[in-house]
């Protein structure tokens, strides 16, 4: 108990609340009550004193204290070889120190208030980790800055863990509130006021003079709510209180850090729509949406029928728990489905809050006018342009986009430095590089800055720098620049299809010629950019606008050609390769023809034309040889001739096409290219029937594979390992995989490129392993590989995670189990969420959670679907 608790009790047992019901207040035991209802005086020590260890060391403690009044506990602590507890020792030095004081120690330097702690009428939701952090947090440090945007809920949590924690400060905790004050120059006026510090007998000395005199001796925690727009006011006197003090801890919410050497930065993130250990689970943002709808329409709760509405409301909203409660607000008009709709407007639609709270938080367009409002005119300015980036950003691309002669480049660093300062940008680390995000409602209130003019200079910009990155990444594609390359292009995904989109509605010839360039110009961009499908979607709807017969087009088809191929299309990409040469041949671009030519060879050859496939595939040959710079597109050649050989069985000649491609690669630093050659080293391993080297060959292209986007590469070293392992006799392996193989290849195109004769390849290995398990058990594991991930299938490839044997079937995981984790099992498979299930076993929810944790780990899996469907098996 201390000095504040003891107030409480005091109030409310005055007001004529019983001893049962203050303890139920205030969350504390009935002896609490007793004894603090005992007490005349608030209390400044926990445990009697006299008679105690403590007696022996008093008079050394007062000889140290006559010398010194300002020495430090830890000063005390040392001088007398105090070796027990140090709350004891400051606690007998508090108590000297006030009888010496000039004011009698029965005079309080507070008026008689209780808790300043503001208290809210609704519950607490999603932050129980961040309380924790905050509670290690405060047995070490001094200074706490929560930050982070507007509505963010930094003061809902600030006070939350006072509340938690308030027991810890034996002289209370006080929470001042700063959004209203103006003038920074009254901030030490205001603290003392927010103490609730009277000092008639220090007139005339300096206000922070004054609040170190009452604090000195005080273990306090305070408050500082919204520091921001006096945030140098703030670190001034923050840092003079740190020095001046020994027990004094603070509490800061700022959308903008103080910048104190003694601060601890908290940064306080969206909530999540999912806990980070299961996608389909329902996460803190969920949870508050769920609360605060039930307040408004009474029964609301989220269920299998709302959930995915819900999430994506809550995404929309990016997690902001201001957002997500005016949003919560508008359900007494509108269904949920009716509020996604109506999202895209999220700056006019939630203008409907809490009345009662703070007039910056009553709508979402006051949160982030308040942060508007502490920008200066170039920070406003920069947060405009900034807006036209969708997701990540570096400085060099808003270097790039965002400088002119208003605002130079060399004020763009400057510039977002301040921007994260105030919580409007985020930063995040990925791998060696620093990029930048603004939450969406952020950067809509940005773009709303922009004038139509400025909007349409900003988008042609943002275009050409798009397209200057694709060129980059083809000048660096074949060298060891290129995992850089795939990275920038993977992060930069939203940029381009916003860059592309811009140019297909504005037209501008300029802007479509450029939108051309970017998706041709890089024919490999399905493996790290876009998928295969949004490839070809970008080219063929930029082809239907850019007619005009130039080399630019002939390029554009070409590219093309490939991903219709790929995806075993070929009567359409047939046409187009044609049309591609006509134009190239015609604009005598010497590549291009080389690259048509070369996709020709590949579609005659899955077609199974081999006669005409193989003076195909030469001609480009020679083609490349004339022309030293396109160097990834032979080595692509090379990688196809390879794998034709296999075809007609010359393993010798398929071997000089790999080798080729393996050794130059690798002396290059690339690795894209490597995964194909040390893949069709396998290919044409299995072809000769050395059925190790091809699954040892395999597995190490699928390592090399996981440092890209690409689903056809994947797709087909899945195959291989598929083969190798039916070859080899690994019949569950085999066919997990090949389930696994097949559900890629179905996700952008036709199996096995639609090629007739890899198809009845595959049928041979297939009826290997089907023969070897039996229809049904084969049906299982083909069934398990269909339903993995990506990353599950290339971890279970890899053999990273428990053996098939031990986790294909509901017996055998059984074995694994407790007998309540296999109930809770058996209830996952029936698809209960874990409330449903905490219902039927007369459990808590959070018991549930605890299990099915338990549940994955000991059957090394990474989602309940997968625990479901080995339990559905035999049931």
């Amino acid at each position: 108990m201390n000095a504040d608790e003891w107030r409480e009790i005091r109030e409310l047992h005055a007001k004529g609340a019983t001893i049962k019901g203050i303890a139920e207040s205030l969350g504390m035991s009935r002896n609490t009550v007793r004894r603090a209802l005992a007490y005349d005086e608030p209390p400044t020590d926990h445990r009697p004193r006299k008679g105690s260890v403590a007696d022996a060391f008093e008079p050394a403690i007062r000889t140290l204290l006559a010398e010194d009044p300002d020495i430090s506990i830890a000063d005390i602590h040392r001088a007398i070889n105090w070796d027990r507890s140090r709350n004891t020792l400051a606690k007998l030095v508090r108590h000297i120190r006030s009888e010496s004081s000039n004011q009698p120690p029965e005079v309080a330097p507070y008026r008689q208030y209780g808790s300043s702690i503001p208290t809210f009428s609704t519950g607490f939701v999603g932050r129980d980790g961040e309380l924790f952090a905050l509670r290690r947090l405060l047995g070490t440090t001094r200074l706490i800055t929560i930050t982070g945007p507007g509505g963010i809920g930094k003061t809902r949590l600030a006070v939350q863990t006072a509340t938690d924690f308030r027991r810890a400060f034996a002289d209370g905790v006080r929470f001042i509130e700063l959004a209203s004050l103006k003038t920074s120059g009254l901030l030490a006026q205001e603290v003392l006021d927010g103490l609730g510090i009277a000092q008639p007998d220090l007139v005339g000395r300096p206000l922070e003079e004054v609040l170190v005199h009452y604090l000195r001796h005080k273990q306090m925690l305070i408050i500082l709510d919204n520091c921001e727009h006096i945030v140098d006011s703030c670190a001034d006197l923050v840092a003079y209180l740190l020095r001046h003090t020994s027990q004094v801890s603070i509490i800061a919410t700022s959308r903008e850090r103080l910048a104190v050497p003694a601060e601890h930065v908290f940064t306080l993130a969206p909530l999540s729509t999912t806990r980070s250990d299961d996608s389909g689970s329902v996460g803190a943002a969920l949870q508050l949406f769920e609360s605060r709808a039930a307040a408004v329409l009474a029964g609301f709760s989220i269920t299998d029928r709302n959930r995915d509405t819900v999430r994506r409301i809550c995404s929309q909203l990016d997690g902001i728990p201001l957002s997500i409660e005016l949003a919560c607000a508008r359900l007494s008009v509108l269904s949920v489905q009716d509020l996604e709709q109506r999202l895209d407007r999220r700056l006019e639609l939630l203008t409907t809050g809490n009345r009662s709270g703070p007039e910056r938080h009553r709508t979402l367009q006051a949160t982030v006018d308040w942060s508007y409002e502490l920008c200066t005119s170039a920070q406003q300015k920069l947060w405009a342009r900034l807006s036209v980036f969708v997701d990540e950003f570096d400085l060099p691309m808003a270097e790039q986009v965002c400088s002119d002669d208003d605002l130079p480049a060399q004020l763009i660093l400057d510039g977002i430095s301040a921007l994260v300062g105030k919580s409007l940008l985020q930063r995040e680390q990925r791998g060696d590089s620093a990029r930048f995000r603004m939450l969406e409602t952020i950067r809509e209130y940005g773009a709303g800055k922009l004038s139509p003019t400025e909007a349409d200079a900003l988008q042609l910009r943002h275009l050409e720098s798009c397209s200057t990155l694709v060129r980059s990444s083809v000048e660096s594609w074949a060298s060891s620049g290129q995992q850089r390359a795939g990275e920038l292009l993977r992060s930069n995904r939203a940029n381009l299809r916003k860059a592309l989109h811009t140019a297909l509605s504005a037209g501008s010839d300029k802007m479509l010629s450029t939108a051309t360039e970017l998706v041709s110009t890089a024919w490999f961009l399905w493996s790290s950019g876009f998928s295969v499908r949004e490839h070809r979607m970008w080219l063929m709807r930029i082809a239907e606008r850019d007619t005009a017969p130039t080399a630019r087009r002939g390029r554009l088809l070409a590219t093309l050609g490939l991903v219709q191929t790929m995806q075993g299309d070929r009567s359409a990409a047939s046409d187009v390769l044609d049309e591609s040469i006509r134009l190239a041949s015609a604009c005598g671009d010497d590549a291009t023809i080389a690259f048509a030519t070369q996709t020709k060879g590949l579609k005659d050859y899955l077609d199974g034309d081999f006669e005409s496939a193989e003076p195909l595939f030469k001609d480009a040959l020679n083609r490349y040889e004339e022309l030293p710079e396109n160097i990834d597109l032979l080595w692509a050649l090379h990688i196809e001739m390879g794998m034709f050989y296999c075809s007609t069985l010359d393993t010798v000649r398929a071997l000089e096409h790999f080798e080729f491609v393996r050794v130059h690669s690798e002396l290059a630093g690339e690795r894209w290219m490597l995964s194909y050659a040390v893949y069709g080293l396998g290919l044409a391993a299995l072809a000769d029937e050395r059925y190790d080297e091809a699954l040892r060959r395999a597995m190490e292209s699928l390592a090399l594979k996981r440092e890209f986007d690409d689903v056809v590469g994947t797709s087909l070293v899945t195959d291989l390992l598929s083969w190798a392992e039916a070859a080899a006799g690994s019949k569950e392996r085999s066919a997990v995989l090949l389930g696994a193989a097949s559900r890629m290849w179905e996700s952008f195109g036709m199996q096995l490129y639609g090629s007739r004769h890899w198809v009845e390849r595959r049928a041979e290995f297939e009826s290997t392993a089907r023969t070897g398990l039996g229809d049904e058990r084969f049906a299982q594991c083909r069934r398990r590989g269909a339903e993995m991930s990506i990353p599950e299938m290339v971890r279970f490839a890899l053999k990273e995670e428990v053996p098939i044997e031990h986790r294909s079937s509901g017996s055998s995981a059984a074995a694994l189990l407790s007998p309540r984790e296999h109930e809770v099992a058996r209830h996952i498979a029936d698809g209960l969420s874990n409330k449903e299930i905490a219902a039927r076993m007369v459990l808590s929810p959070r018991t549930v959670e605890g299990h099915v944790v338990r549940i994955l780990r000991k059957l090394g899996m990474t989602g309940r679907h997968q625990v479901a469907t080995a339990f559905a098996m035999h049931m």
